[in-house]
């Protein structure tokens, strides 16, 4: 039976410790993480890579709460998500966790304002004008809050992705792939909201991307590799996360 740790000190916002997750059975079992041990402190941005197939995708779901681990623990903020049932992880996702994913997954007949407050009208949460006005401020929609996402351009339907995601003051938000479906200009004008919100908001940032420019806005970027963490580097650029990925043959 796995000991119980202690839970991480509040510097620490996030954390895994011997986090495996297998698929499938016998000769078709697939190993996507193998004891991965991280820990991600309060108001960081961290960038996680690694090649196809190597578990970055696996981990952000696992610490995130969408997928269960098969063996390890997990912590958000003080909480061990590891074993909790499924309506008490229903609510701590709500409540700690945001989401911004490379589609937008914005409600085509609500405007950017309605999509930015819709959690927290799910929620029954009071909605803080203050904090709704610098948050649309920071992300440059303040202008834009009473058009449809029909009237939006790709990059202002992923900043009202982002302020949806950053309206509950989630503990943790996690990004995949974020600028996938972008241009360049607008990779890098989300990415500079990113980390700002990282920088100036305190919000701690897990982003999955293959993208080593993408990575360099972050602070940190653990790179993985047949599910387990081979490279971890502070302060990372794209020549850095270059040279950790091509050890790798990617």
């Amino acid at each position: 039976m796995t000991a119980t740790l202690p839970a991480p000190t509040t510097d620490v916002i996030a954390r895994a410790v011997g986090l495996t997750k297998t698929y499938g059975t016998g000769d078709a079992q697939v190993h996507a993480l193998a004891g991965v041990d991280l820990e991600l402190r309060r108001g960081s941005f961290t960038a996680i890579m690694g090649p196809s197939g190597s578990g970055k995708s696996t981990l952000m779901h696992c610490l995130a709460g969408l997928d269960a681990s098969t063996s390890g623990q997990i912590w958000l903020g003080g909480t061990e998500i590891t074993g909790l049932d499924d309506r008490r992880l229903t609510q701590l996702r709500r409540d700690s966790v945001g989401f911004v994913f490379q589609a937008f997954n914005l409600l085509p007949t609500l405007t950017a304002k309605e999509n930015i407050l819709l959690p927290l009208d799910l929620a029954g949460r009071r909605v803080d004008a203050s904090e709704f006005d610098a948050i649309a401020g920071s992300l440059k929609l303040t202008d834009r809050l009473g058009h449809l996402p029909s009237q939006l351009s790709g990059g202002q339907q992923q900043r009202v992705a982002i302020a949806r995601a950053l309206i509950t003051k989630p503990q943790v938000l996690f990004a995949d792939e974020p600028t996938g479906a972008l241009d360049s200009r607008t990779g890098h004008e989300l990415l500079d909201h990113l980390r700002s919100a990282s920088r100036e908001l305190g919000q701690t940032i897990v982003m999955v991307t293959h993208d080593p420019n993408a990575a360099a806005y972050a602070d940190r970027a653990v790179i993985l590799s047949d599910g387990r963490i081979v490279d971890d580097l502070d302060a990372p650029n794209s020549d850095t996360v270059l040279d950790a990925m091509r050890k790798l043959g990617a």
